[in-house]
């Protein structure tokens, strides 16, 4: 048997003619940049979520540096990022002029460990982002309280986990200003590059449109110089139909991510954790092992694909090197990266895949 990681092909076969069909709307309408889909998409996922706005953007990258800029962040600031994420959560700070500061990450959930926010916090720190990695909310409650106490500002990188719950509440809207990726593999993804940013707050959604849109208040009117970064007709209409199933969708994954964690329990292998205010949507299904790259290497021997997220950890990337930092400033995150292993996730997945990843796992370890 092969196991593929994700099998997009899979979901594209159950939703295929509802697709089409959007497809065809958008050409037969010609309505390839800005336009009704567009805009209907963005209200429908600014409902989905409980949001007030909702602005379509390029990709997630782009969501991420505009919301930096949107919020006056540059040279000379301060953004603390989590130690373990990809590197467009950095880059974006970069990207505006801001320096990042790497926080470390806790040794369950692997998101922000919040006990340690707090010695990161300087004069010249203007926001924290908490990332949602692997669709695991980050525990929000203290992360907002300390960046009241110090007048700075939360975004959500929300990326990985499109319908995931804090406590009840949609991710995304928790923060002051949120951002998601639509890249194709994501719980909601679209089919090439898209994005959205999300916020509550009108002047700060005005002005991130206004941005992604050349700095344009009107046509050829334009007040400063923004960039090119707009969610195209396609992708908007592709989005909106997929929209319509992500909760079944977010379900499957929490049904399959079960029965990972229970066929594993027991076994030396460290399943994903929990907390009881989270409702996660596993993007991805991240395991601990030891002797990893073998692990792995073997998985490969026996048809099933797996993935490392990720393999270096932000502050060892030579394009951070600069910094100068050393595996006992994030021992956790330094340790993790040579124990975490994404096993295959999708909606899709069977429950005969899954005991073949499992039963192939246990011959192994």
């Amino acid at each position: 048997m092969r196991v593929p990681f994700v099998d997009l092909k899979a979901q594209y076969a159950s939703i295929k003619s509802e697709i089409d069909e959007a497809m065809q709307c958008v050409v037969h309408d010609c309505a390839f940049i800005k336009g009704k889909y567009v805009e209907q998409f963005e209200e429908e996922f600014a409902a989905y979520l409980g949001a007030k706005f909702c602005i379509g953007c390029g990709n997630g990258t782009d969501a991420l540096e505009i919301a930096i800029s949107s919020l006056g962040i540059g040279q000379g600031d301060e953004v603390i990022v989590p130690a373990n994420t990809f590197i467009a959560t950095s880059e974006a700070v970069t990207a505006n002029g801001a320096t990042p500061v790497f926080c470390d990450i806790h040794p369950q959930t692997y998101n922000l460990d919040v006990d340690l926010l707090a010695s990161k916090i300087t004069p010249r720190t203007k926001a924290i982002i908490a990332v949602h990695l692997y669709g695991q909310p980050a525990d929000m409650d203290p992360i907002v309280a300390l960046a009241k106490q110090h007048g700075i500002k939360v975004i959500e990188d929300s990326a990985q986990a499109h319908g995931a719950e804090y406590k009840g509440q949609k991710i995304g809207t928790l923060g002051d200003i949120a951002t998601f990726s639509f890249f194709p593999g994501k719980n909601l993804g679209a089919y090439g590059d898209g994005g959205a940013l999300i916020t509550k707050d009108e002047e700060l959604a005005t002005k991130s449109r206004m941005i992604a849109n050349h700095g344009r208040v009107d046509k050829y009117d334009h007040i400063f110089e923004g960039r090119n970064s707009r969610l195209d007709g396609l992708q908007a209409a592709i989005l909106s139909v997929k929209l319509r199933h992500l909760d079944s969708w977010s379900q499957a994954r929490r049904e399959a991510a079960k029965a990972y964690s229970e066929s594993l329990s027991g076994s030396a292998i460290i399943a994903p954790h929990v907390p009881q205010w989270a409702t996660p949507v596993f993007h991805l299904y991240v395991v601990r092992i030891e002797n990893r790259q073998w692990v792995q290497e073997e998985l490969n021997k026996k048809g099933v694909s797996s993935g490392v997220h990720y393999p270096i950890a932000l502050p060892f990337l030579r394009a951070y090197q600069r910094f100068g930092h050393t595996p006992k400033d994030f021992p956790i995150a330094h340790e993790q990266m040579d124990t975490i292993l994404s096993l295959p996730m999708f909606p899709e997945i069977t429950s005969e895949q899954i005991a073949y990843v499992v039963d192939s796992l246990r011959a192994i370890t």
